[in-house]
């Protein structure tokens, strides 16, 4: 017989409620602690986090900027590089697309995006992540590193939420985007946009086209990843990914985003190290000049200032065009000049060292050894001498400097030392000589393998530079005019007279004597008797007490008459300086680089206040400016005028810009030492001073000939490429007239007057005498 199914029993309604009730008191729980995982989190049970302080100035790190008078940044110092900038100037199209990219959601949300967490959490981050661009923020600036552990990492998140939420307090939207592009690392020592943008495009950010734009804003992912300079094709992909989400919420049309797809990425690399770039040797005084000025003017609470964090603007003299042009002549110039001294070194078994011996050699390249930072960190690691010296004749691997781009080699440091030793070294500096500003200066041929700088440290025998001193004093002293005769034959000052041990008799280069000639045909070509007899008529310490007012060192000068030849040594930087005050009507303004430094917010810590000094009358200085115009006009400087060089063996190529062809006024005077060891020009227009200087690293480099050693070969090209540069950009405003004339002029000046019945009259041109 079948038993009959059992009915189901009935749920009784009070578990049901039971379990409700279960439930809600678990979620209750969930929730509170969570509450509670955050209120401990927010209260620093789980670690410290930022006060107000830091939450209120979070930009750390900021590079110290140099700034030129034409308010370009032509340097920084820093630890990270990295140069705020504001919100309005960062392009719409950059901004649109980090919201597009990073965080659609940004005006909407309080610095958590609720949407964006509950689906990542959801599909466990497979759709995207959640970070907003605000926790992002706060990861940048209060996160050290991620966390190792999945633990301390929920942790780790939860801070940057709390951090996020303050931010959004305490800063606006436009606010946490301008820290957010200021802060990323883009690589490459570009830290924030502003230095992303010039080291990759070489522009502002403001000049960011929209594809070097999304480029930029795809590297938020990974800039490691994503690195133009490593994976440019992967980088492209990624940057088009950027143009695709600018495209799905309506920045850019999807025609728009097909052509900018198709673009190629364009970079043109910046580097934006202290060994590239622009005025690299300035750039290194500078820094000279800010960590000795920060030891003598302390912050307000007494600490120093940090040159690399603190974000200071240091405002120099430097015009960023004029020192592109100075650099660009000492470039072409000198890889010309390169080549003939090269040639003459084909046969010459010293190489590059002339008239010296075996000895006199290897002193010179074991001096420089010792003078090595290979061996000076050697030293460091407490390695003996013999040790060091046997790894100097060592063969290893090392990058070498050449004018067509630096050469990777194998070959021993000693023969590096000699290789390096084989170019010629050039130094420029030009100022305006009414204001002592400085506007550039090229302290060498290459800063990254010749760090010594010839501009202010260096210091050379001057040749023939120094004579218009000595000239000047004789105008200054005994009124005399540049028309005035002098007999150009052999001239002896006595032993005994100035202290001197034996006779003086200096002799004229090429051996010319005979007749009467005025000063300025004297000057134009640098004849040494008429010099001798000057400087004994005015005495050496008239003409050392000239030069001193001018900003010479005159400490190790002695006063003897050979100085009038230019045996003394002296820098670039005193010749400038000395030669702008015949240039400026006789007054003396000492050289000025800074203008002025202001701390990150624009107050001002330091502003310059120009040293004059009244050295001569204006009468003196323009009369002898009168007689260095004869040195372009038809002395050893004309070549700067039609084509009276033509057949040089330097000047017939035409690399070095010849003819320069000026019409206009032009004083100056070239010089050449003893073995054509040195070669300088020194040239003025009205407002412009430049001073070129070129040589070896040692003495005992040169030419074999003065038809290649001169100084209107070595250094006078670099003077003519510079201001045919500077005369060709009508925005920097170079003079063209006349030096100013005193209105009470007493020492004649046109000897025209001279010419009449002087029976030397033909050996003279007419340029001397009218």
């Amino acid at each position: 017989m079948a038993t009959k199914k059992a009915a189901p029993k009935k749920k009784n309604q009070n578990d049901v409620s039971r379990h409700i009730k279960t439930f809600w008191k678990i979620f209750a729980g969930f929730i509170l602690l969570i509450i509670l995982f955050f209120l401990f989190a927010s209260w620093g049970v789980f670690g410290s986090l930022p006060d107000e302080t830091s939450l209120e100035n979070p930009e750390k790190n900021l590079a110290t900027e140099i700034i030129s008078s034409d308010g370009k940044t032509i340097g920084k110092f820093y630890k990270e590089n990295r140069t705020p900038v504001p919100f309005d100037s960062l392009p719409d199209h950059l901004v649109n697309a980090l919201i597009a990219t990073e965080d659609a959601r940004f005006y909407d949300h309080s610095g958590i995006d609720g949407r964006g967490t509950i689906r990542a959490v959801a599909f466990l981050g497979t759709r995207g992540g959640a970070s907003t661009i605000t926790q992002q923020l706060a990861k940048l600036f209060f996160t050290d590193q991620r966390a190792s552990n999945k633990l301390e990492r929920v942790v780790q998140k939860v801070k940057e939420w709390i951090i996020a939420t303050r931010l959004e307090r305490r800063y606006t939207k436009e606010e946490i985007i301008t820290m957010y592009f200021n802060e990323y690392d883009f690589l490459n020592q570009a830290v924030g946009i502003e230095s992303a943008a010039h080291i990759y495009f070489d522009k502002p950010p403001a000049q960011l086209t929209t594809a070097e734009a999304a480029m930029l804003v795809g590297m938020f992912k990974n800039s490691s990843l994503f690195n133009p300079n490593r994976r440019p094709e992967m980088v492209r992909e990624r940057r088009n990914v950027v143009l695709s989400q600018m495209e799905k919420y309506d920045y850019i049309s999807e025609k728009v985003m097909d052509s900018l797809q198709a673009l190629p990425l364009g970079i043109k690399f910046t580097p934006q190290g202290h060994d590239e770039g622009s005025a690299t040797y300035f750039r290194e005084y500078a820094r000279n000049f800010m960590e000795d000025w920060i030891k003598e003017h302390p912050k307000p609470d007494g600490s120093e200032y940090n040159i690399y964090q603190d974000g200071l603007k240091v405002y120099v003299t430097i015009d960023s065009k004029m020192q592109e042009y100075a650099e660009a002549a000492v470039k072409k110039h000198m890889a010309h000049l390169q080549e003939a001294f090269d040639e003459q070194n084909k046969k010459n078994k010293t190489a590059p060292f002339r008239d010296i011996s075996e000895e006199e050699t290897a002193s010179i390249l074991n001096s420089a050894m010792r003078k090595s930072d290979r061996w000076r960190e050697m030293k460091k690691e407490g390695k003996d001498e013999a040790e060091i010296i046997k790894s100097f004749k060592k063969k290893v691997p090392m990058r070498v400097f050449s004018w067509k781009g630096d050469i990777d080699t194998v070959m021993t440091p000693m023969d590096s030392i000699r290789y390096h030793k084989s170019f010629l070294q050039a130094a420029m500096m030009s100022m305006t000589p009414q204001t002592g500003e400085v506007k550039a200066w090229v302290g060498g041929i290459d800063y990254k393998h010749y760090k010594y700088d010839m501009v202010k440290k260096g210091r050379r025998q001057i040749g023939s530079t120094f004579k218009p001193f000595v000239y000047a004093t004789a105008i200054d002293q005994m009124h005399m005019s540049p028309c005035d005769t002098l007999p150009n034959t052999i001239y002896t000052i006595p032993a005994g007279k100035y202290g001197l041990q034996q006779p003086w008799t200096p002799k004229n280069s090429g051996g010319s004597y005979g007749g009467m000639v005025n000063l300025k045909y004297a000057l134009a070509n640098s004849i040494n008797t008429i010099t001798a007899r000057l400087i004994d008529r005015v005495g050496p310490e008239p003409v050392i007490d000239l030069v001193k007012k001018m900003g010479v060192d005159t400490e190790n000068m002695p006063a003897v008459p050979s100085i009038a030849l230019g045996t003394p040594d002296v820098s670039v930087y005193e010749m400038v300086g000395a030669y702008s005050t015949f240039a400026n009507e006789g007054v003396y303004v000492e050289p000025i680089m800074i203008q002025r430094i202001e701390d990150k917010n624009g107050t001002v810590l330091y502003q310059n206040v120009p040293k004059t000094k009244d050295v001569i009358s204006n009468e003196t200085a323009y009369v002898t400016v009168s007689l260095m115009e004869g040195v372009t006009q038809s002395g050893s400087g004309a070549r700067l005028r039609g084509t009276w060089a033509v057949n040089s063996p330097i000047y017939k190529n035409a690399v070095t810009g010849y003819p320069y062809d000026f019409k206009n006024p032009i004083a100056g005077k070239t010089g050449t030492t003893q073995n054509n060891s040195d070669g300088w020009f020194m040239g003025m227009v009205p407002n412009l001073v430049t001073g070129v200087w070129v040589g070896g690293d040692d003495r005992a480099i040169h030419f074999g000939s003065t038809a290649y050693g001169q100084g209107a070969t070595m250094a006078l090209p670099i003077w003519g490429i510079y201001m045919k540069s500077c005369y060709a950009d009508k925005d920097l405003d170079v003079s063209t007239g006349n030096f100013k004339r005193p209105a009470n002029l007493s020492i004649e000046t046109d000897c025209s007057k001279w010419r009449e019945g002087n029976p030397d009259v033909e050996k003279i041109p007419d340029e001397f005498g009218i």
